[in-house]
């Protein structure tokens, strides 16, 4: 079922969601101090949370040694950058070549089309998020940079807008971009078919991608893109036991 709110596809049983509500409502209402809440915001973290923390460390470590940028396809409400501005802070705090760069409509999908079926029953503009909610998501990338070495340098963009765009345009500005990580999130098939056709180029020998909705009937457009632009032959789709559908794989 979806959320009435902004369109979240939500799959728990119905225990699961009271357990959740609970949860949410204790967060809500803690009493911690102000400047113990972030510190403590592991006492909110649910196993299927975590994991999602976890799958990430793992990713990171495989690109630690590799050169390029961080780009993530569909950022929604951007907690996979702020993970990521962290992960940076830990393994290589000094490397201002990490780019994160992050693509969104900021206003849901967009570009849905009869190879996304019609389990999702989404619409343009579903997924959609707060207005403005770009500027907030910049100020807190921004203290994630602020506190760690080199803030004075920005490593961060958010760029808004259709990705059959927006992605040309950023690497035709920026021919020397190398794709050490993408990740691609947009769920339907136009944006994901043309990121994968964008990056292409720019991808190397050991760079990872990531796939949030590989081999998932409620969204199978990107399967479809993957399948049309890379070919499944001639690719191998990974997972970490952590996550169940999450997936990734490193081009050889």
């Amino acid at each position: 079922m979806k959320t009435q709110k902004h369109d979240a596809i939500v799959l728990s049983s119905a225990s699961e969601k009271d357990a959740l509500k609970a949860f949410t409502t204790l967060l809500k209402r803690t009493p911690l101090p102000d400047d113990e809440l972030l510190p403590n915001l592991g006492l909110f973290l649910t196993s299927k949370a975590f994991s999602r923390l976890l799958f990430f460390y793992e990713i990171y470590r495989k690109i630690v040694g590799t050169h390029g940028v961080i780009m993530e396809f569909g950022v929604r409400w951007g907690q996979t950058l702020s993970i990521l501005s962290a992960l940076r802070g830990i393994f290589e705090p000094f490397n201002r070549h990490r780019k994160i760069i992050g693509f969104d409509t900021f206003a849901g999908f967009k570009g849905l089309g009869l190879k996304d079926g019609k389990l999702c029953q989404c619409a343009d503009g579903s997924f959609s998020v707060a207005p403005g909610y770009e500027n907030y998501l910049a100020q807190i990338l921004g203290l994630q940079e602020a506190l760690n070495p080199i803030s004075h340098l920005k490593k961060f963009e958010l760029l808004k807008g259709d990705a059959t765009q927006t992605i040309p345009r950023y690497l035709k500005a920026h021919p020397e971009t190398i794709v050490s990580l993408a990740i691609f999130d947009f769920d339907i098939y136009k944006p994901t078919r043309a990121a994968l056709q964008a990056v292409k180029p720019h991808l190397m020998r050991g760079s990872v991608l990531v796939f949030d909705e590989l081999c998932d009937d409620i969204f199978p457009g990107e399967t479809i893109a993957l399948r049309e632009v890379f070919g499944l032959n001639n690719v191998r789709i990974q997972r970490l036991p952590m996550t169940a559908r999450i997936s990734f794989m490193e081009v050889e």
